[in-house]
């Protein structure tokens, strides 16, 4: 392998996807790192702890010494062999700990003793979640945004990823943000949101001069929350209106939150565990609107979606889900987007069909979309 230097040029990583092998210990990892990076730890989390015991109550020689004799025969060949594996099929990547310090030079050393000179991150992961959080307030203060609206149903992400320059606020989330939002898959921790968030708006940004589009959304996406100024920016953004008839919305409503997700969870857990698992799903998400629909109401509801998920499970027949899909469309979600809307304050610059507003997203100049405003 060609010799390489050690990096500051955090951008050029996160825009170019690098490869990182992050050598921190799986609980540092589990709270927060970056989308290209893979742990391959230097110590697993009890040694991790031990060591930093050591280095409180002795100092920094004594620690160094434990972690040797803690990482060494056949513990440190197995770590020796996931960081081979990581280098040679990511010949461009770097490596990195928390501050770049110890673990990732004694990781770079014992790459080198085998023949391997890999690069690391200098500052490691506090620099580079350090530069993510101020680039994401850069970004959020610079960049001109458009949001797109639209009631329950009508579509939004499937425009939103249509459009030239977007960020996918609920694909970074891993969650619809709503009721029913929720993925077969977690969703990222906070500081993970942040960090993927960050990135996207950095690559929107590069990508074109244009507006960045993002999608409608509360200051929630499940359990991750949007930067305060982020929602502050969009709440005067301007925004084009996503139109769609309620048979149009049914049809996406049944596609993505049915037929996609019955898919995802026997992709998941196979057949049998996975309908269980699509069915609790569904009624579940049902549930947790219950006060806000009202008890006889909800009931029906629920009779309304067993009958429908019989009907899909013995007869493989999903016509059933349209009836408590429209009711909760036009008695429960058409009426709370009427009065969030009535309290907005975007101007809207737009209002057409997915082709339409794709049509226009990709002719209309960008100081036209303000000037509009």
């Amino acid at each position: 392998m060609m010799s390489r230097t050690d990096t500051t040029d955090y951008l050029s990583l996160f825009l170019n996807d690098t490869p990182l092998m992050d050598v921190r210990a799986p609980v540092e990892f589990s709270k927060g790192s970056f989308p290209q990076a893979v742990n391959a730890p230097l110590m697993n989390d009890e040694e991790r702890h031990r060591v930093g015991l050591c280095y409180k109550q002795k100092g920094q020689d004594a620690a160094i010494e434990l972690g040797h004799q803690l990482v060494c025969g056949d513990i440190k060949a197995d770590r020796m062999a996931a960081w081979t594996r990581f280098v040679l099929c990511n010949p461009e990547g770097y490596l990195f700990c928390f501050r770049g310090g110890l673990r990732s030079r004694l990781s770079q050393q014992w790459l080198a003793e085998a023949g391997l000179d890999y690069p690391l991150v200098k500052g490691g992961y506090k620099a580079l979640r350090r530069f993510l959080l101020d680039q994401l307030e850069t970004q959020i203060e610079s960049a001109d945004f458009v949001v797109i609206s639209g009631r329950t149903g009508s579509g939004k992400t499937r425009l939103l990823q249509d459009l030239p320059s977007h960020v996918d606020l609920e694909g970074i989330a891993n969650h619809r943000g709503s009721s029913f939002g929720r993925q077969v898959t977690p969703q990222p921790s906070q500081i993970d949101f942040e960090n993927r968030l960050a990135i996207a708006l950095l690559k929107a940004g590069h990508k074109s001069s244009g507006p960045i589009y993002l999608e409608d959304e509360s200051r929630l996406v499940g359990r991750c929350y949007l930067p305060e100024s982020l929602c502050q920016r969009m709440a005067a953004a301007p925004a084009v209106m996503l139109e769609r008839t309620l048979a149009e919305r049914t049809s996406i409503i049944r596609e993505d939150y049915v037929e996609a997700m019955q898919e995802n969870f026997c992709e998941r857990d196979g057949v049998a565990a996975g309908w269980l698992n699509f069915r609790d799903y569904l009624l579940s998400a049902l549930d947790r609107i219950r006060k806000r629909l009202g008890g006889e109401r909800h009931s029906q509801l629920r009779n309304i979606l067993l009958a429908a998920l019989d009907a899909q499970e013995q007869h493989r027949d999903l016509s059933g889900h349209d009836a408590w899909i429209q009711v909760l469309l036009t008695d429960y979600y058409d009426p709370m987007y009427d009065y969030q809307l009535s309290q907005k304050q975007n101007p809207i610059v737009k209002r057409g069909s997915h082709e339409e507003l794709r049509a226009w997203a990709c002719s209309a100049p960008r100081q036209g979309i303000y000037a509009h405003g």
